[in-house]
């Protein structure tokens, strides 16, 4: 089985464009590559966002917009099954840019949550990123798309080489 961590930073808290995107791509039981581009999201950044980030304007010249990312973050996506850490709110993100820029896709999407599978597998922790990071001893460079897509990547071997049957946790998001 192929699994595809992604992890997208966000320039406001309208949550509707992506300033920056990381992927990493499992399989056979180990991180195989992994991608990353800032994104410019054509739109204002929040201080709060860009304090969290390190992403702001001048970061994001002349990088790619999301359509012109599109054709190999959806290739990438749409290589395996897609997880992310509290993915609802990076599923989210995505549907938002691809409906504003009009990009037609799937209509769903098979997908893993590392937040909701560390609910079950650990009950009574907290399961933000960092804290996650810590208990299993994984590097992060929190708030940085890369790193926490490679974050969640390593996360979500540490739940399969604990004997959990992933693939049984499966949900599907709608787009």
């Amino acid at each position: 089985m192929r699994y595809i961590a992604f992890d997208v930073e966000t320039p406001n808290r309208n949550n509707n464009r992506m300033s920056a995107i990381g992927i990493s791509v499992i399989e056979e039981g180990v991180v195989r590559n992994s991608w990353y581009s800032l994104i410019d999201p054509e739109t204002h950044f929040d201080y709060f966002n860009t304090r969290l980030t390190g992403i702001d304007e001048y970061a994001v010249m002349g990088a790619p917009t999301f359509p012109e990312a599109w054709e190999q973050v959806g290739t990438l996506l749409d290589s395996g099954i897609v997880v992310a850490h509290n993915a609802v709110f990076d599923l989210g993100v995505l549907k938002r840019c691809l409906a504003d820029y009009e990009i037609s896709w799937k209509d769903r999407i098979p997908y893993l949550c590392t937040v909701q599978l560390g609910r079950r597998l650990l009950p009574g922790m907290k399961h933000n990123l960092n804290c996650m990071c810590d208990y299993y001893g994984i590097a992060l460079d929190h708030h940085k798309a890369d790193s926490d897509s490679r974050a969640c990547a390593e996360i979500l071997l540490r739940y399969m080489q604990g004997g959990c049957c992933v693939d049984d946790y499966i949900k599907e998001y709608q787009l």
